[in-house]
């Protein structure tokens, strides 16, 4: 049992949230319902390793991820081409993705993980060790004369030509850097740490954010700097809303960069949590990005060791079973997933949001009961 267990123990009494037996999905159903999915992505391939289209290096990094944390050999052809595929959009300065890309810290980063996922060998090392420095480079930092009382500081965004960090782009980095084997000390997550607490709806000595105190309710929203953004708008007083997969996002990094069930920023991110668990929709944004969400809710909630996460109404919930038995669900008949109510955020695109639910099963899978 780890540290953040058994903390969890100690510390649920508090919170409302379990860590205690849960049984996950049935594995046959899993197993079927992966099976679907990996067949509809096998046959969606494009030609040329891609998938969806040939610039595509962030969709195609997420599928080859997803087939491969499924069970997909890095040997099977299709595998095998989508790698090839990633390789050759590598660049001098260590991005990866499409010369003409304007998401290239975001691609390069889902490229490095799924380069990490087959690099058993080693194969991949040198692609991913320039693409951890250009990650690395995006940072907004002293080495942009950032200081560390500006709201940008820590923040990544989508590439090295201005612009401004956001909390996706920053939690992507954060992922990446430790597939490459950052650990929770290094000076990097640590700065990106500094600019998730400041997205977050809590004020405290780590966000004194002008909007800190707004909403205050533990959630996290998009971004804190350049006057501030969330997709789920803004309260009466300017507030920026919190919603689901920023929160989740927050919480997974918090964990990353080391932080425990006892820091009040973990534990307030748990609080809104527990008060609005589901696997409908992404609570703050409905139907939106809801995909992206459920793909964050799993690794978060596997992340933090929870087993199961009890509501506010005082109710148990095994989010393990109770997610993947909804995704069983809507699955489509050729095997695929498809926001069928929004396309915002690409999620119109079957490749994409099937990418995202198995990386979401992944996180579902049966766990024994607690010791």
């Amino acid at each position: 049992m780890n540290w953040f267990l058994r903390l969890m123990i100690i510390g649920c009494l508090c919170w409302n949230i379990s860590p205690l037996s849960a049984a996950g999905p049935d594995s046959v159903e899993l197993k079927a319902s992966r099976d679907k999915a990996i067949n509809f992505l096998k046959n969606s391939q494009n030609e040329d390793g891609t998938w969806t289209f040939s610039e595509a290096a962030g969709i195609s990094a997420l599928v080859t991820s997803a087939l491969i944390e499924s069970g997909v050999p890095v040997t099977d052809p299709t595998v095998d081409k989508a790698l090839k595929k990633l390789v050759s959009f590598c660049q001098e300065d260590g991005r990866i993705c499409s010369a003409r890309s304007q998401h290239s810290g975001y691609e390069t980063a889902v490229a490095l993980m799924a380069l990490q996922d087959a690099n058993q060998s080693g194969k991949y090392t040198p692609q991913i060790k320039k693409a951890e420095q250009f990650l690395r480079n995006l940072q907004f930092d002293e080495s942009k004369d950032i200081k560390p009382s500006d709201l940008e500081y820590g923040g990544a965004g989508y590439g090295p030509d201005g612009g401004r960090p956001d909390l996706s782009n920053t939690v992507f980095m954060i992922e990446a850097l430790k597939a490459a084997g950052a650990k929770a000390d290094d000076p990097d997550i640590q700065k990106a740490l500094t600019f998730v607490s400041r997205c977050q709806n809590l004020e405290s000595e780590f966000n004194t954010s002008p909007a800190a105190a707004k909403v205050n309710d533990g959630g996290f929203y998009y971004n804190v700097s350049a006057g501030g953004a969330s997709p789920s708008g803004k309260n009466q007083d300017g507030g920026l809303r919190s919603y689901g997969s920023m929160t989740y996002a927050g919480l997974k990094s918090m964990i990353y960069a080391g932080l425990t069930p006892k820091d009040p920023r973990v534990k307030a991110a748990l609080d809104w949590i527990q008060k609005n668990y589901t696997v409908e929709n992404n609570p703050g944004m409905g139907d939106n990005g809801l995909y992206y969400y459920y793909q964050l809710f799993a690794k978060a909630l596997d992340t933090a060791d929870l087993k199961q996460v009890k509501d506010s109404k005082g109710q148990e919930h095994d989010w393990r079973k109770e997610l993947a038995n909804h995704l069983f669900k809507i699955q489509e008949e050729n095997g695929s997933w498809v926001n069928s109510k929004s396309n915002r955020w690409f999620e119109g695109d079957p490749n994409l949001v099937t990418a995202y639910t198995l990386l979401a099963l992944k996180n579902c899978e049966p766990t024994p009961a607690a010791d």
